[in-house]
Formats: C-alpha cells, structure tokens, sequence
C-alpha cells in the first residue's frame, strides 16, 4: 500500500481514503495488483471495493478469481475501480464476468490553492452537533444500514485514534440541515466523503456551500492535502467552477442485480496436487517401526 510521503499526493489521497473506511469497521487486504477494500457489516459499494493498481495479462485469471473468492465467501458484490485509461486486458476480463462499467467516471480532486474564500448566501456551514445526529445520518443510507453506520461514525467521531480526526460537517438553513459530509482527516491529508443534500432541497447550492466552507480559508479541511470523489458530471462541472483540480479519473465496473455471486466452473473436481513430505528414513534405511512391549 503507498503511504502518505509519496510523490504522487492521489495515492496518499487513497490511502486515507481506505483508513476512513477502516475506522468505520473495514478492512484492507493487499494482493498483488489492488487492495480490496471490504467492510462486511455496511455492505455498500462504498465500502466494498477493488482498488486496481497494475495487473499482467497472464495473470489476470488468478487475480480476479483471487479478488472475487475473497467478496463471494461474504455474500458482497464488489466494484472494481480502474484508473483510466483501462488496460484492454483488465476491460475484457470484468466484461466476461458480467462486470459493466457505470456511465459516469469517477474523479479524484482536490482545491486549487488558494481557494475562494466562500460567498455569502443562505446556508450556515460548521461542525455537526451530536442532536443532528440522525438528522444528517438520513441523508446517507436507509433504515437498514443506518445503525450499523451510526455505531461506526459514533466511534470515530467521539474517540478517534490519535493519528486520525473525523468531524461530520453541515450546511444549515434557518436551522435545518440541508445538505451534510463526513470529512476525515488522516496524517494531515483530509477528505469530504458521503456529501449529500436532502431531497426536494437539491439545487439551491448546499452542498457548494459546504464543500467551500470546509476546504476555503479557515475551514476544517484546508490543509495542503484536500479532497473528494465526484461520480457524476454536473458535479464535476460544479467541482471546477470552484477551483478544484482534477488528478485522476476511475472507471467504476459494478455487477447487475440479477448477476449470481458465483465464479465461472473450472471443471471436474481433480487430485490435490499437493502432498505432505514424507519424514525422512533414519540412518539405516529402514524407517521406525511400532515399539516392542516388554514381556
């Protein structure tokens, strides 16, 4: 996994990714070529996905088998995340599996430094207070999932490790909580996550007003290292018009519902190709047999 000191500030901006996913209950396992990013108690392709670093053709087979035992045993449907442009290779592979790559992209940005102090309008932006709780919490997964996710940001945001900083952050309109995000801070890079407006309250600029008033000047994620994720166009258009720069680009495969958790057959079950060694004869060439009882 890259750390935070490498040259490239998007892997840095992955890996405090995954460890915000990791404080919230997940895990990341490292296999050659990508990180499988999994969290079996929030099972969302949020939290659930393959981070595909570099994969030789003739060593895809094993890969992906590899990658989707680990999900399938879990009863989770993966994503897998491909940074464009997409080996024709790694393309053609999650296209025979029934992967199919979602229409929009999904980008990694970060503030241009400076960034525009916010604009005044309507919305307040700050940290959440602990009664808005589950008012913010609704705006981000249903009543399935929601005490699962409850549990898991409580944690991090009343008792945080000391290397890591969460604070859920919201833009208020006379009171009300119109739009929300959880920004995690990890060894000084920081990331906006979740951001998401209420329905029927979309389009007035909420969630510009929070995403300027957590990374403009004096706000709780101006740090060097900054960022979010946006998976749609509009948004990204919007991201630019505030200043943020684009670093990466990902195309996202997903499975289709009616799509089985199965790997493909491999055939007649076979012999174990493996066999225990065989402890060696003593000197003598004759191996130990069963003791003498005495008479």
């Amino acid at each position: 996994m890259y750390g935070p000191a490498t040259e490239d500030p998007s892997d840095a901006m992955l890996v405090a990714e995954q460890y915000f996913i990791r404080s919230l209950g997940g895990f990341v396992l490292g296999i050659a070529g990508a990180e499988l990013v999994t969290n079996e108690r929030l099972p969302l392709p949020r939290f659930n996905f393959v981070q595909v670093r570099q994969v030789s053709p003739e060593r895809r087979t094993a890969f992906f088998e590899r990658a989707l035992d680990h999900y399938f045993q879990r009863a989770l449907r993966p994503t897998f995340r491909v940074s464009e442009p997409v080996p024709p290779h790694v393309d053609a592979s999650l296209r025979a599996l029934g992967f199919r790559p979602q229409a929009a992209r999904l980008s990694l940005r970060t503030p241009a430094a400076p960034l525009p102090p916010p604009s005044a309008g309507p919305f307040e932006v700050r940290p959440a207070r602990a009664s808005e709780f589950d008012d913010f919490l609704s705006l981000w997964t249903g009543e399935r999932d929601r005490p699962e996710l409850r549990t898991a940001i409580d944690v991090v945001w009343h008792h945080p490790n000391p290397d890591e900083r969460l604070t859920p952050v919201v833009a208020t309109q006379a009171g009300h909580v119109v739009s929300a995000g959880l920004l995690y801070e990890h060894l000084g890079v920081a990331g906006l996550h979740f951001i998401a407006t209420r329905p029927g309250e979309r389009g007035q600029g909420a969630a510009s007003a929070l995403v300027r008033g957590v990374f403009g000047p004096g706000g709780p994620g101006a740090l060097p290292r900054g960022f979010l994720f946006s998976d749609s166009p509009r948004l990204s258009a919007r991201l630019a018009s505030l200043g943020f720069d684009l670093l990466r680009e990902y195309v996202v495969y997903e499975l289709p519902p009616e799509a089985q958790l199965a790997l493909p057959s491999v055939g007649p079950p076979s012999p174990p190709r493996w066999r225990p060694p065989r402890a060696a004869p003593p000197e003598g060439g004759r191996r130990p047999g069963p003791s003498a009882r005495p008479g």
